[in-house]
């Protein structure tokens, strides 16, 4: 019997210490804070979403995102919904293909993960400790803490990375990882808030729309995204929001992000729209024009970005500013300032480099006996559980192959 240390008790360290003792290893499961799965709480605004039923190649970004290919098909999303099943869990899937618990609630996600944990007698998980150095020590290897040394044949890193500071990011795993010959790509935070110039979002903020969002330079399209936003304080939040952060935080200065707020009609459609609506209520002032297209707020924010005066008499409106008005409803554009950054952020994008770990295993090709898993790998998914699948499927890789 092998003994295996994992450092890090998030999603990915978890999954492969379950690996681990399934294959008869004895595990010591080491996690700095004071509980497990912290950051697996917050996903999902608390309900956890565990999965996505879509998740492919085609979801994931990093330096080398074909690193992740083998892993999700060797675990797949239906190989993890299967296991969870198999703990107790009851899940739903969303028609877009996002899975949560029954319960709505990540509590019981993390605890189907703890229970399992805690009836493995080969799982030793210690938690508020922190691995402060990693060294080889001739056919194996031994970790510093606080606390003293501990000796392991073979070690998974599996601390995550620089997101959701609060909740337990940190830079540990790369720390640890670049003590032992490996290097990383440039780090961003992806999945969280953008900021924008807030003028406008200010007066709209915690209101929600179904938008199209492209983000763009003066010349390019940088990304593009469909789905829920909701306007903040600062600037815009929401699944199709978070998914254009990572091209925010690498694409330059002067971004701007244009919502269409009205994405499933052409925008001829919405000039008739508007046109009917002034020959049907001729009673309205200019600020109620959209009502009932629009949350309120939103449509009379519409009526002031094109400089329209909110009392005046719906029949008053020329054809011009009729045309304004579509125009602004399919192309409400704000300056983008950048990002509410790691603190906020749910995901790092970059990370340790893929290339000097094997896909088939998460073996080091530096250092034999080191694997790796998770988020401190330069690998980084959309919004929508794709993350939390990477978690799943590479943990699972790395506990599986450690013989």
């Amino acid at each position: 019997m092998q003994t295996i240390l994992i450092i890090g008790a998030g999603a990915s360290g978890m999954m492969a210490a379950l690996t681990a003792a399934e294959n008869h290893h004895h595990v010591i499961l080491l996690e700095r804070q004071a509980r497990v799965g912290r950051k697996l709480l917050a996903t999902g605004n608390g309900r956890c979403n565990l999965t996505n039923i879509h998740a492919d190649l085609s979801h994931y970004h990093g330096e080398e995102a074909d690193f992740a290919a083998h892993a999700l098909q060797a675990f797949s999303a239906q190989d993890a919904l299967d296991w969870f099943h198999a703990n107790g869990l009851l899940t739903v899937t969303e028609p877009s293909g996002r899975v949560y618990p029954l319960s709505n609630s990540a509590n019981s996600v993390l605890d189907v993960l703890r229970f399992a944990i805690a009836e493995r007698e080969n799982i030793d998980l210690r938690t508020g400790v922190c691995v402060t150095a990693l060294r080889r020590t001739g056919s194996g290897f031994s970790a510093q803490t606080e606390g003293g040394t501990i000796r392991a044949d073979k070690v998974i890193v599996a601390c995550g990375g620089m997101a959701g500071g609060k909740l337990g990011g940190v830079q540990d795993g790369y720390t640890l990882l670049a003590a032992l010959g490996h290097t990383r790509t440039a780090l961003h935070p992806a999945l969280v808030q953008l900021t924008t110039d807030p003028t406008y979002p200010r007066a709209l903020k915690g209101v929600r729309a179904d938008a199209r969002l492209t983000l763009r330079t003066k010349r390019t399209v940088l990304a593009q995204r469909e789905g829920e936003v909701q306007f903040t304080e600062k600037g815009v939040s929401g699944p199709a929001a978070f998914d254009l952060a990572r091209a925010v935080s690498t694409g330059g200065e002067g971004l701007t992000l244009v919502c269409d707020l009205l994405r499933g009609y052409a925008p001829q459609e919405v000039l008739a729209l508007l046109q009917q609506r002034q020959k049907t209520a001729p009673h309205l002032t200019a600020e109620d024009l959209l009502t009932g297209a629009l949350h309120n707020r939103l449509g009379k924010t519409i009526i002031r970005y094109v400089n329209l005066k909110a009392d005046t008499p719906v029949p008053a409106l020329t054809r011009d500013e009729l045309r304004q008005i579509a125009r602004a409803c399919k192309g409400f554009t704000l300056p983008v300032r950048g990002t509410e950054g790691f603190a906020g952020a749910q995901v790092t994008a970059g990370g340790i480099r893929c290339a000097e770990f094997d896909p088939k295993t998460m073996q080091s090709r530096l250092v034999p006996g080191l694997y790796a898993c998770g988020e401190v790998l330069d690998i980084d998914g959309d919004c929508g559980g794709f993350n939390l699948q990477w978690a799943w499927s590479s943990g699972r890789i790395a506990g599986r192959t450690l013989a």
